[in-house]
């Protein structure tokens, strides 16, 4: 390591970890300097002076740690995982008029929506592992890579008062600097693994946090089709049933006064039981469809894809019935991936294959649409990924632009 590149890392190491000191007490050396309250011999200057500090501290926690990491990835191959909460669903309003985020019940989406923001927030360890960093680098890597630029300027200082003794300081003070550059940014590796690393129940508190984010899409999506049940059951089989009513008290009254007329109502009123009846089949089979319960997954997507505009080849080597659940969670996101692709590739193609070994069930789905598709937190795709997260499974996205997209399920099923 060269003594100009080790001196410049000191540098930006001690940039890093004196921006928050330096900061936070800017306004009491300023108040010092100007006589204002903010005096060093003012007890309040310390009491605002930590104030400063922790709103310093929680402000550039975060940027300082993500770049910490970085460098400490570059400069020492130690790669630290931020361990950061990703945002978790929008909230969701229940029929009983409450707003539940995820954690827990408010009366209005602007309360839900804050209550979720300030737990993901300020309630993130990462946080205050960052925060802990600020401390512990300020303490520890700072005086350590503050040594070489201390150590050049004091030399440039001495070389300027021309006596012999300030001169042999100054080569001091320079071999000091020159020694130091290389290594004074190397502990940046060993305080960074020791302090900015996840914990080791870490993977444990994600898997709660997981469990919760399914928790919330459970609850919205039960929710959604209670919605939506309440939507077609009102404006479809009751509106229906209710002009059958009709009809049948007006061919009651028209029974001996126009017998024409009445059989006629009576005609209509058997077309529209018959119709709200293929309403109701119609809604059952969206809740949950009767062939999945009656013939498997397998054939389930066969026939749903007779219904897609796609052209849909299903390839399976099961030879027995899955878990009913696990057969719900992968009809609906086989069906959820299906209507992606015929979204962007209406005349396209797209192959369904099911592969099961080793007691893991291996689902592909993949078409020759356009490709590019991302998965974007909260959209179809990622509540594909927590749908699977339930049973411990797994979606893999593969869709380069131009495609085409594969979409690989593994779902453990012993």
């Amino acid at each position: 390591m060269g003594v100009a590149r080790g001196f410049a890392r000191a540098v930006v190491l001690l940039a890093l970890v004196a921006v928050v000191p330096v900061v936070s007490i800017v306004p009491p050396l300023v108040g010092q300097l100007t006589g204002s309250p903010w005096s060093l011999t003012n007890v309040w200057t310390w009491i605002g002076w930590l104030l400063l500090f922790s709103a310093a501290a929680l402000g550039l926690a975060r940027p300082i740690g993500t770049l910490v990491r970085r460098l400490a990835r570059r400069w020492s191959g130690l790669r630290i995982e931020d361990g950061y909460r990703q945002p978790g669903p929008e909230p969701v309003q229940l029929a009983t008029g409450y707003w539940w985020n995820g954690h827990s019940y408010e009366r209005t989406r602007r309360d839900a929506e804050m209550d979720q923001q300030w737990r993901r927030r300020i309630g993130d360890p990462a946080l205050w592992r960052d925060v802990r960093w600020i401390l512990v680098g300020a303490i520890t890597l700072g005086p350590v890579c503050a040594v070489p630029p201390a150590a050049l300027a004091g030399a440039v200082v001495a070389f300027t008062r021309r006596s012999p003794f300030a001169i042999v300081i100054g080569v001091v003070l320079l071999a000091i600097a020159a020694a130091a550059s290389p290594y004074a940014w190397r502990l940046l590796g060993p305080l960074a693994g020791r302090w900015l690393r996840l914990p080791d129940g870490a993977a444990a508190a994600e898997r709660v946090r997981e469990l919760e984010l399914q928790r919330a899409d459970l609850t919205r999506a039960q929710a959604a089709e209670i919605r939506r049940i309440e939507r077609d059951l009102h404006d479809g089989a009751q509106a229906r049933l209710v002009a059958v009513g009709l009809s049948l008290v007006t061919a009651e009254h028209l029974m001996d006064a126009d017998p024409e007329r009445a059989k006629a109502l009576l005609r209509e009123a058997r077309k529209g039981t018959s119709e709200s009846l293929t309403e109701l089949r119609e809604l059952v089979r969206g809740v949950h469809p009767p062939v999945l319960v009656e013939r498997g997954l397998v054939d389930a997507i066969r026939a749903l894809a007779l219904d897609s505009p796609l052209d849909v080849s299903v390839v399976s080597d099961l030879d027995q019935r899955l878990e009913a659940p696990i057969e719900a969670a992968v009809y609906f996101s086989v069906a959820e991936l299906l209507a992606n692709a015929a979204k962007h590739a209406a005349v396209g193609k797209a192959q369904v294959s099911f592969h099961r070994s080793d007691g893991t069930l291996e689902v592909v789905v993949e078409d020759n649409g356009p490709g590019a598709a991302v998965l974007v937190p909260g959209g179809g795709l990622d509540g594909i990924g927590r749908r699977l997260n339930a049973f411990d499974g797994t979606l893999t996205l593969d869709s380069p632009p131009g495609g085409p997209t594969r979409a690989r399920m593994e779902i453990p099923c012993a």
